[in-house]
């Protein structure tokens, strides 16, 4: 079994590899695939080698020296918040399957902070002394995620300094940042404890401090947050933590356009959660996100638009955009011809939602939508306009006569059910076919 997920990242790691070398315009992200890669065949290593002392030790050892939940010799014995004593990898898993009970005394736990036990570790390597085994020293004890005794310590240090002096924040900040940025494996010591992010987060939760007389450590601390939202495990986690989502719509108006930035990343990557999508509009994160697109910073557009429409592919959070200004914001840029590409998405998701669709006929978005068309060499966009005008044609025939015109002067719609995508040259027909039917009717009577 060892062998065989051996040779799978082996092979893996080989593509990954391949890929960065000749490509020369790769994803920075499949340097931290190979690295991840790396780790997991570090951990096999360390897996395989001590795999064949593993049956003799749990036999011969005495009962205090194995782990309740595994049964076997206790390599990391910590102390659970009872009091009870298991192997850290063992009780780890217990606890990220959402467990918040001691298995032994089903005692609800107060915390899930893991405090090492010192004197089993020792006592355990005294015994294996005595025997000629050797247990792996804790700093080479990488578990499945890649993660070293040495890393959780330094891990769980920066946290305690979160809560010390100004200087000591900022640089352990500073530090959470760039290695949650380079370490995807440090991401997800954040999910071990329900303690790590409110003590990343203190520093601005204790006031304003954090966020108006210092910039600098608000943008780490964000940055943080959005380093850690991209690890899958921990959406749901960063997401449901109360002081998240209000501290990023505090960045979103009040931090640096890079921690604003940053914050509108954080709440798009979180958002895909369709339980994180709710959560997010619930808290009223849209309108500081829609105010952010009306500024228009270059920098932040592409992650602020890619928030507001994950947010609005359920309908209730397409309500609370049209309540919050969002359809007025998107068509004065649209029609300037800014960030087409992006808002046009935004829009067609909006368009199923019956206030936009009336807002769109009275604003002059019909002959804005048509020329684009028209004009645009990008398939997504045409598919977008056409999908957005057969929602018009089908909700609201007084704009049928632009559509008509145009079609007469240009054959626009008819030229895009023949050359568009598949979807676009479905709803182009869906149009011509309305349009025809109209027009045989007004003969006909």
């Amino acid at each position: 079994m060892v062998m065989t997920k051996a040779m799978e990242l082996k092979k893996e790691l080989q593509k990954l590899v391949r890929n960065i070398v000749d490509d020369e315009d790769y994803r920075t992200e499949l340097i931290d695939q190979a690295r991840e890669t790396l780790f997991a065949l570090k951990g096999l290593k360390v897996k395989r080698r001590s795999s064949s002392l593993k049956l003799r030790e749990t036999v011969l050892c005495p009962e205090e020296f194995k782990c309740p939940l595994s049964k076997e010799l206790m390599r990391d014995p910590v102390v659970l918040a009872t009091g009870q004593t298991y192997d850290r990898p063992f009780i780890q898993k217990w606890l990220k399957a959402g467990n918040r009970t001691c298995p032994l005394t089903q005692q609800v736990l107060s915390h899930t902070i893991l405090t090492p036990n010192l004197l089993i570790r020792e006592m355990i390597s005294q015994w294996c002394k005595s025997r000629g085994l050797e247990l792996p020293d804790l700093a080479q004890n990488v578990n499945e995620e890649g993660i070293t005794e040495a890393d959780r310590d330094h891990f769980l240090s920066l946290l305690e300094k979160m809560s010390l002096t100004l200087p000591e924040q900022k640089d352990a900040a500073r530090e959470l940042r760039l290695l949650t940025k380079r370490m995807p494996s440090f991401r997800a010591l954040f999910s071990e404890s329900l303690e790590a992010i409110p003590q990343l987060l203190r520093p601005l939760s204790e006031g304003k401090s954090g966020s108006s007389m210092y910039p600098d450590l608000q943008e780490d601390i964000i940055t943080t947050l959005l380093n850690l939202s991209i690890h899958d495990n921990n959406k749901k986690l960063v997401a449901e933590t109360p002081m998240v989502i209000p501290l990023l719509m505090e960045a979103l108006r009040s931090g640096s356009i890079e921690t604003r930035t940053n914050a509108a990343a954080a709440l798009f990557t979180l958002s895909a959660l369709d339980s994180n999508k709710t959560l997010i509009g619930k808290s009223g994160a849209l309108k500081p996100l829609i105010d952010l697109l009306e500024e228009g910073h270059p920098s932040a557009m592409k992650d602020v638009a890619s928030a507001i429409f994950n947010l609005c592919i359920i309908h209730e959070n397409k309500a609370r955009a049209v309540r919050d200004g969002a359809l007025k914001v998107i068509l004065t840029k649209i029609m300037n011809g800014m960030h087409v590409d992006e808002l046009l998405a935004i829009l067609a998701v909006l368009a199923s939602h019956q206030k936009v669709v009336e807002e769109l006929g009275n604003s002059g978005a019909v002959p804005c939508l048509l020329r684009i068309i028209r004009e645009s060499t990008c398939d997504r966009n045409k598919e977008n306009c056409i999908a957005i005008l057969h929602t018009i044609c089908l909700n609201d025939r007084t704009k049928w006569k632009v559509m008509r015109d145009e079609e007469s002067s240009y054959g626009t719609i008819s030229k895009l059910a023949r050359h568009g995508t598949s979807r676009a040259k479905r709803k182009a027909n869906g149009i011509l076919e309305r349009l025809n039917r109209a027009v045989n009717l007004t003969h006909t009577a």
